[in-house]
């Protein structure tokens, strides 16, 4: 299967690289330094490009089965909240993610997974009060986006699935999945991100659903 991932110079992003080629997929990594990361290997073909770019966005999903989106920023989130982001748009993940969705719709593309937010859209009841303090106070900007993100996707008319990780780690703690919104724990770590991103792009399962991603608590012997 062909697998274009958006974002694949991130931390999720990678992983979800890793997780596709493990399973014999042929993966795009689109980034805007997609080469200086991949660049030099056999088993990915890798796109620069800004997703904001309609033209760059057309010349990667052309000819692919299922589209990934991890679209972010990789600044500190105090920082953006407190001044702004240096090299990446604050709306990035909303307008990516639209020029990916029209780039779909022109080549016939169908499967699209798409990685946002836990406490966004229909989990958001279900964050915890702490966590509504955090997004209130530093990720306002980020969430406002996801939330337009999620926005585009429910209505692009495509199979889709909203993939919601509640915070991220580098851990190695495997994934719990919820169509629910529920949650193990509040942390997970990318590389189980990935995981459930490349199973769901291939496998096409939880089409139209969000899907909520966290560790997996453990259980004593």
């Amino acid at each position: 299967m062909r697998v274009l991932v958006v974002g694949a110079t991130g931390g999720s992003g990678r992983a979800a690289v890793a997780a596709l080629l493990a399973e014999g997929h042929e993966v795009t990594a689109f980034a805007r330094r997609a080469g200086e990361v991949f660049g030099g290997r056999d088993d990915v073909r890798p796109v620069d490009g800004d997703a904001t770019s309609a033209a760059d966005v057309d010349r990667a999903v052309r000819g692919q089965d299922a589209v990934v989106v991890t679209l972010g920023i990789a600044e500190s989130a105090l920082r953006v909240r407190l001044r702004g982001s240096r090299g990446t748009p604050l709306d990035v993940r909303s307008r990516g993610t639209a020029t990916v969705v029209a780039a779909m719709q022109r080549h016939g593309a169908r499967r699209l997974v798409v990685q946002s937010s836990y406490g966004v859209g229909e989990t958001r009841s279900l964050l915890p009060f702490s966590s509504r303090l955090v997004f209130a106070l530093v990720l306002r900007p980020q969430i406002a986006d996801h939330e337009e993100q999620e926005r585009i996707v429910r209505a692009s008319g495509l199979d889709w699935t909203l993939v919601q990780p509640v915070y991220l780690t580098d851990g190695d703690e495997p994934a719990a999945v919820s169509t629910t919104g529920g949650t193990e724990t509040m942390t997970v770590s990318r590389r189980a991100v990935g995981g459930v991103l490349a199973r769901l792009a291939a496998g096409g399962d939880d089409v139209g659903r969000c899907v909520s991603v966290s560790g997996a608590a453990l259980v004593a012997a």
